[in-house]
């Protein structure tokens, strides 16, 4: 949709104020990127309606615009739009709305749409001996002369995604200075819906982190100007996608063949903590507000998860 062309000189200028406005802000690239596109598309849209002053804006245009994309053909794919895809033009709404509050535009209403539920029973869940392997084969040895970094790096990457829970961004975009070693916290500064939280970590997560930090990721990075945590083969900033391909990895050479059936991300990772806390007893409010959940319900997924599982273990 970043190909449709505005008539309106105005909304040309909005969009490229809002991308401005989100990069001041400090929001993660891909947002920065992406989210004035899906704005583009409302903008269009408002066009093909006949409005062409932001201040015309109507409650009722939201409405219109969620029917407009709940019925509208996905063009790579076939059929309908996805709810995930969906949820991401109305969270756009609600950024918009927030910048057009922020600059001074008056009379416009707020976003009142209602998010789709997603499909959330097909979790893939590990086992704790499966997570126990995983953690374990970061241990081997080749002749790589970096290897023991790459071990560290990637035992640190189980620590953030699993025994944090962090979400594949979340830990992604995890800075140096996000880790208070004294009081064993991850500060997740861009977390879902742009809500920031704090995150504890035990005693054994806290040696791992470290050691990857102050032993091993140096000898990694090639430039002191970055303050990423997670470093990879070519002094480079790794990406989710990078730190999938890890984790990928890391499947593969588990001695595994049940493990390496399943279909494992990051995701998965956080999926499997909270499923394993819930097992141990943890009080659901407590996980809730460790995994950033804005509402209860969307924890008490893990509670019909493990019910749906009759008892076995997951």
């Amino acid at each position: 949709m970043k190909f449709l062309v505005l008539k309106s000189a105005s909304y040309e200028h909005l969009q490229i104020a809002f991308k401005e406005w989100l990069d001041i802000l400090g929001y993660n690239p891909m947002t920065v990127y992406n989210m004035p596109h899906n704005i583009r598309e409302f903008l269009y849209f408002l066009e093909q309606q006949g409005c062409h002053q932001i201040n015309q804006i109507q409650t009722q245009d939201y409405k219109n615009y969620f029917n407009h994309i709940s019925s509208r053909p996905n063009q790579r794919r076939g059929g309908g739009l996805g709810n995930v895809y969906i949820n991401q033009q109305i969270q756009a709404l609600e950024k918009f709305y927030e910048f057009l509050i922020h600059k001074g535009t008056r009379g416009i209403p707020p976003v009142t749409l209602k998010q789709l539920k997603l499909d959330r029973e097909n979790f893939t869940v590990l086992t704790q001996e499966e997570i126990k392997q995983l953690f374990e084969v970061t241990n081997q040895e080749t002749p790589h002369p970096k290897q023991e970094a790459f071990n560290a790096r990637d035992k640190a990457m189980l620590v953030v995604f699993y025994a944090c829970g962090l979400r594949r961004r979340e830990g992604a975009s995890l800075a140096l200075d996000d880790i208070n070693f004294d009081r064993r916290i991850l500060h997740v500064r861009k977390g879902k819906n742009y809500k920031e939280r704090l995150v504890p970590f035990s005693q054994s997560s806290s040696k791992i982190l470290q050691e990857y930090v102050y032993d091993h990721r140096p000898s990694l990075i090639k430039t002191n100007k970055s303050s990423s945590l997670f470093i990879g083969m070519f002094g480079k900033v790794m990406t989710g996608g990078s730190l999938y391909g890890r984790l990928k990895k890391l499947v593969v050479l588990v001695e595994n063949t049940g493990l390496q059936q399943k279909e494992v991300g990051l995701h998965t990772l956080r999926h499997s903590i909270a499923t394993h806390l819930l097992q141990n007893g943890m009080d659901l409010h407590k996980i809730q507000r460790f995994l950033g959940h804005a509402t209860l319900e969307s924890t008490q997924i893990y509670t019909h998860l493990i019910e749906n599982k009759n008892g076995t273990e997951l």
